[in-house]
């Protein structure tokens, strides 16, 4: 801040033992190492302030900067989709005094055919306080026999 070199440094002892005599100059050190103190304090408060609007004014510009980069990346994105799809697309949301905007049917994915687990493996779900599903009376499994062999006297009556 000041340039002050040591022969400048000597000088101001001097004048000051000089001016103020050597039985006062204990206080007036300590007095002016207050002030000193002070001084710096209210600089650094003042150094944050500037530095916390610079950053402030930083981040303001960095938010608009992103969301001009936003829209582009969205109208882009809607002009894409709009040409893939031939007719305009939304990309935010709906306005509140708008309209709604048709779109055309989109026809639901078909879901997968699973076949239904045999009644002996089925289970029920039960949820806490509900009463119990109506469960299918068990079903007698029927074993398969294969058919025998058809020799042509079966049906022969004679």
């Amino acid at each position: 801040m000041f340039d002050i070199g040591a022969a400048e440094l000597l000088v101001i002892i001097i004048v000051a033992v000089v001016v103020i005599g050597p039985k006062d100059l204990p206080l007036a050190m300590r007095v002016a190492g207050r002030w000193i103190g002070k001084v710096r304090r209210i600089s650094a408060q003042f150094r944050s302030g500037i530095d916390t609007m610079v950053r402030e004014a930083e981040l303001e510009d960095m938010e608009k900067k992103w969301k001009a980069q936003n829209e582009e990346i969205m109208r882009r994105s809607a002009a894409l989709t709009e040409a893939e799809a031939g007719a305009p697309v939304m990309t935010g949301p709906l306005p509140i005094d708008a309209p709604p905007v048709d779109a055309p049917p989109v026809e639901p994915a078909p879901l997968p055919v699973t076949p239904p687990a045999p009644p002996a493996t089925r289970a029920a779900t039960v949820t806490v306080g509900q009463p119990a599903p109506d469960l299918d009376p068990p079903v007698a499994i029927e074993t398969f026999q294969p058919a025998k062999p058809h020799t042509g006297t079966d049906d022969v009556q004679g």
